[in-house]
């Protein structure tokens, strides 16, 4: 059985603690990504008031009516703005969709880096007044958490600490609200049907606020399924495909799923909130120098993040 190993890492040391602790700080998430591609992070400056009031208004948005729901689905942009509904995303490689639905908040234009021809503009939700105010704010603080993370990742990678700034500055990362709906008919189910399948995500890095319910398992090295947990409201980080490239495979891209509840809970639903940091989609994906040698020759070929993007998520069915 394999040894899995998930650290709960302190923030604040990296952030407001001495060069000895912020050394360590980057020394641990890297050892925690080179293994299991987990880690969960406390003392991150997100208050319990504003997770919880996340959490009640995105459940009012999935409450809707259907009807109201799929007015905000809007074709052309691949679900990365607004609702997309039951049936339509898909792990790479499955048949059958998964069994959620989901909301999705880019990035908003705040200086002339990019344009609207970039990020189209975030869908409001007329019918929850405090919807995109807290969507925002969430989007804001989990932005910022993540570039500090990514500051640690650099020095742990021996790159100067500011290597992502640039790269990340208006990135086109994706704020996704998931309902993982009631299972009314599990026996009508085909046999293959979970809430998320098997997958790995496509980003640089994900930061997850916890969940209304557990479900969330990473995959060993061993082959085996392990349950993530957190700490109350701790969030969890995972690397991304993304990133797992730009190192050459030296940080790792942990496959995980959410598997279905025990039958007894099925009619139960499941929330949680991911933020997916994506650089700009300009960004060079190509392995760093300092990743490949002899033994680690190059594992991918040369891509940008946008091209990479558009790879999945056409694989994953919403292109």
């Amino acid at each position: 059985m394999s040894i899995v190993t998930i650290p709960r890492l302190d923030l604040l040391a990296y952030t407001q603690g001495s060069a000895a602790q912020r050394r360590q700080f980057s020394q641990d998430i890297g050892t925690a990504f080179t293994g299991t591609g987990f880690a969960t992070i406390t003392n991150h400056g997100m208050d319990k008031a504003l997770i919880t009031e996340l959490y009640k208004v995105i459940q009012a948005f999935f409450a809707l009516p259907e009807e109201k729901k799929r007015q905000y689905e809007i074709p052309g942009l691949a679900g990365q703005r607004g609702y997309t509904s039951k049936g339509r995303e898909k792990a790479k490689d499955a048949q059958t969709p998964d069994l959620k639905e989901f909301w999705q908040r880019g990035q908003t234009l705040r200086d002339d880096t990019l344009s609207k021809a970039d990020y189209p503009d975030n869908v409001a939700v007329s019918e929850i007044p405090r919807f995109d105010i807290v969507t925002g704010t969430i989007y804001s603080r989990l932005e910022a958490i993540g570039r500090e993370l990514l500051k640690a990742i650099a020095v742990y990678l021996n790159l100067d600490e500011d290597y992502f700034e640039s790269k990340v500055h208006q990135g086109n990362s994706i704020l996704r609200a998931i309902h993982y709906f009631p299972i009314d008919e599990p026996d009508h189910l085909p046999a293959d049907a979970v809430r998320a399948g098997a997958h790995e995500d496509i980003n640089l890095i994900t930061l997850l606020i916890g969940a209304s319910a557990d479900g969330l398992e990473v995959l060993t090295r061993g082959g085996t399924w392990y349950p993530v947990k957190a700490h109350g409201e701790d969030i969890v980080v995972n690397v991304g495909d993304m990133l797992q490239r730009l190192t050459n495979n030296k940080l790792k891209s942990t496959t995980h799923r959410v598997v279905n509840p025990p039958r007894e809970l099925m009619k139960m639903s499941r929330y949680s909130v991911p933020f997916f940091l994506h650089p700009q989609a300009s960004m060079s994906l190509a392995a760093l120098q300092s990743c490949v040698d002899d033994q680690h020759p190059s594992a991918y070929p040369d891509t940008t993040a946008g091209e990479y993007l558009n790879e999945r998520l056409r694989e994953i069915g919403l292109k």
